[in-house]
């Protein structure tokens, strides 16, 4: 029996002598896992060692990849700043330049609903089917290192603010988008233009016939409760910096909603300065000519009653249907303010109350009480002028006072 098989032999010397099987060595074994192979154990190593090291390969391209896609996040400045004063989860959501740039078909300028000093809004369509308004921050030149700051500034100081804030008047953020090729903010659409469009644009003389004097009364208020609760029910407050007419957005229902909180301030005073007991923060004066605060634009000192004071000239713009500013006006009447104050002074308010008022004799008694208030709120020294709530109080008991006299005014009309 050759050698390199198995063998058997039975031996039968006694009965009862045991079944003996030997095991010959297997020559037909690869010798490099024979067990007296002196390179087995080397070569056992080695295919470990190799799969580690492949193994720990993997492991830190993934790490380095993940670090890497961090990095690049941290290193934006916006992402940044927006972390260190809010935390993530506080923050609206994010959407990338891609998604945004899709819902307005590539920021068609078919779909382009408004532009201001900074930026152009557009129409859009998100992939949930929501409708909402993209604000594209101006892009400045590469080299104007000071505008693109300012921008980025503008940016996520509207973020901040707007995340912290919720009130039926006032606009709703949905997210945002930090990308080089542009800062985009995503709004509610508000489907109706702005006050201005109803008051000055080109389809004014039709939008007017909406504007009764009761809606007039109702978008008073409604601006001026949204501007209470910035002053008073927000710790810090918040001063707006630029009520305007184009910033104030109508609804469907001529309800309206308080934007653009790009010049927004904190009123955060520092405990080891006067301003605390003050009441005003030292800033330089930004803010919309004709709407713009003289004692803050004179003094540098923010207070809440530089948004009284806006709020008043869009009151005078309400009465009086005209521009906050007019180049075509006389100079000392060229800014609202100055030529409704002089004709008040003088007796004269009738000659500048919106013509589709005077056609309307239940109003007439609601504008002289309106036109005294605004009077009040644009006045040059700010101690001369209410706050806020004093404001919404009033407005409230003028809007009363319209409603029962048209009340009675109905109840005659069906007497006769």
């Amino acid at each position: 029996m050759p050698s390199q098989e198995w063998s058997l032999w039975l031996q039968f010397i006694r009965p009862q002598t045991a079944f003996i099987c030997f095991h010959l060595k297997n020559q037909i074994s690869p010798p490099w896992i024979r067990r007296d192979s002196p390179n087995r154990i080397a070569i056992l190593c080695s295919i470990f060692v190799l799969t580690c090291v492949f193994l720990a390969i993997a492991v830190a391209t993934a790490i380095l990849r993940s670090k890497k896609l961090n990095s690049a996040a941290e290193q934006d400045p916006t992402t940044l700043f927006l972390h260190r004063h809010r935390s993530a989860s506080l923050l609206p959501p994010v959407f990338t330049y891609e998604e945004l740039d899709t819902s307005t078909n590539r920021f068609d300028s078919k779909r382009k609903i408004g532009d201001g000093g900074f930026g152009s809004v557009y129409l859009g369509q998100l992939y949930d089917g929501r409708i909402v308004a993209v604000k594209h921050l101006h892009q400045h030149h590469p080299a104007a290192a000071a505008g693109r700051a300012f921008s980025t500034k503008s940016f996520c100081n509207e973020i901040l603010i707007l995340s912290s804030i919720d009130h039926p008047n006032l606009v709703k953020l949905h997210g945002y988008c930090s990308d080089p090729r542009g800062l985009l903010l995503v709004y509610d659409y508000v489907p109706n233009g702005t006050l201005a469009d109803h008051l000055h644009g080109p389809k004014s003389l039709y939008r007017k016939a909406s504007l009764t004097w009761q809606v007039r009364i109702d978008i008073a208020l409604q601006t001026a409760m949204a501007i209470e609760y910035l002053h008073f029910s927000v710790e810090p407050a918040i001063v707006h910096r630029d009520i305007t007419s184009s910033n104030i957005f109508v609804e469907r229902d001529m309800r309206i909603k308080v934007g653009d909180f790009g010049l927004s301030r904190l009123l955060v005073f520092p405990e080891a300065t006067s301003s605390s007991s003050s009441g005003y923060v030292w800033t330089g004066p930004q803010g919309t000519p004709g709407y713009l605060d003289p004692d803050y634009h004179r003094s540098f000192r923010l207070t809440e009653k530089s948004d009284v004071y806006s709020l008043g000239v869009v009151l005078l713009e309400l009465i009086s249907g005209m521009k906050a500013v007019d180049h075509t006006r006389d100079k000392r009447d060229m800014t609202l303010a100055d030529l409704m104050v002089s004709k008040i002074q003088m007796g004269l308010l009738h000659q500048v109350v919106d013509p589709v008022l005077l056609l309307d004799a239940d109003a007439m008694n609601g504008v002289d009480a309106v036109a005294e208030l605004a009077f009040r709120c644009v006045q040059t020294e700010k101690d001369d002028r209410p706050d806020s709530k004093e404001v919404v109080a009033e407005l409230k008991r003028i809007r009363n006072r319209t409603r029962i006299q048209r009340g009675s005014t109905q109840d005659a009309d069906e007497n006769v």
